[in-house]
C-alpha cells in the first residue's frame, strides 16, 4: 500500500481494519469493490481464479439463502394451516345435534377456515330423514359423476382441488373460484356424502397442493357426524 492509499484511511479506520480484518469478507460489496479493483488492476489478460470463485460461492450463497427463505415460508404455512384446522375441528365437536352440526358448516366453520362455502352433500337415504335445509341433498350417484366432473374414469374417494365447476355452482350458492370435495365414507349401510368447500381465491384449492389437512378435517367431521346419526 502506497503512502497516498494509507493516507485515504484515517488512523481510527486502518486500526479498527488491522484489528478485525474479517469485517471486509462479511460485507459483499466491499468484497466486490475489491476483486473488480484488482481485476482492472491485472488487466484483461489476466484470469483472477480466486475473484471467480468468490462470485460461485456468493451464486451459491445467494441460491441457498433463498431456499431457506422458502423452506421458513412453508412451514409458517402450515403452522398457520394446522391452527386453522384446529379451530374448525373444535367448532364440529363442539354442536348438539345433527341440525346444528349441518347448520354451523357455513354459518361458523366456513369463517375459521377462511373460505366463501362449505356445505354437506349427500345422496337421498331413509335412513336419514329429515336432514337440515343447510345440506344438499343430490340424486343418487350423483357424488360421483360429480367428483368425475365429466371425466371418464372417477377419481374415486380421494380428496379433489381444483377450479370451480359449473356443475357445483348451485351447490355453493354463490360464486367461487376454487373448490375442493372431500368424500365421506359413512359406511356401507350409508348414503354417500360429501364436503364441498369453495373460495374466491383461484389459487386456494389447487391440485398440486397438499390434502393432509383437509383429510385430517374430513375424518372428524365423518365422526361427529355418525355419532350425530345415532339414535
Amino acid at each position: 500500500m502506497t503512502a497516498e492509499q494509507q493516507a485515504v484511511l484515517d488512523a481510527e479506520t486502518r486500526d479498527k481494519l488491522l484489528a478485525d480484518p474479517g469485517v471486509i469478507l462479511a460485507d459483499r460489496d466491499l468484497m466486490r469493490a475489491l476483486v473488480a479493483a484488482r481485476e482492472a488492476e491485472v488487466g484483461d489478460n489476466v484470469i483472477d481464479i480466486r475473484g471467480r470463485a468468490m462470485e460461485a460461492l456468493e451464486t451459491r450463497l445467494d441460491r441457498l439463502e433463498s431456499q431457506h427463505e422458502s423452506v421458513i415460508a412453508a412451514a409458517f404455512d402450515n403452522q398457520s394451516g394446522t391452527a386453522v384446522i384446529h379451530r374448525a375441528v373444535i367448532g364440529l365437536l363442539e354442536t348438539a345435534d345433527l341440525a346444528e352440526l349441518v347448520d354451523s358448516l357455513q354459518s361458523d366453520i366456513a369463517p375459521l377456515l377462511r373460505i366463501e362455502t362449505l356445505r354437506l352433500v349427500v345422496e337421498p337415504d331413509p335412513a336419514i330423514p329429515g336432514l337440515p335445509e343447510d345440506a344438499v341433498v343430490v340424486p343418487e350417484g350423483a357424488i360421483g359423476r360429480i367428483v368425475a366432473a365429466g371425466r371418464r374414469t372417477p377419481r374415486g374417494d380421494d380428496i379433489v382441488l381444483r377450479p370451480a365447476s359449473p356443475i357445483t355452482q348451485v351447490m355453493h350458492g354463490r360464486v367461487v373460484a376454487s373448490e375442493a370435495l372431500l368424500p365421506i365414507d359413512l359406511g356401507a349401510r350409508r348414503p354417500r356424502a360429501m364436503l364441498l368447500m369453495g373460495s374466491a381465491d383461484k389459487t386456494r384449492f389447487m391440485p398440486a397442493h397438499g390434502t393432509d389437512l383437509l383429510r385430517f378435517f374430513a375424518q372428524v367431521f365423518r365422526l361427529v357426524l355418525l355419532s350425530r346419526l345415532r339414535p
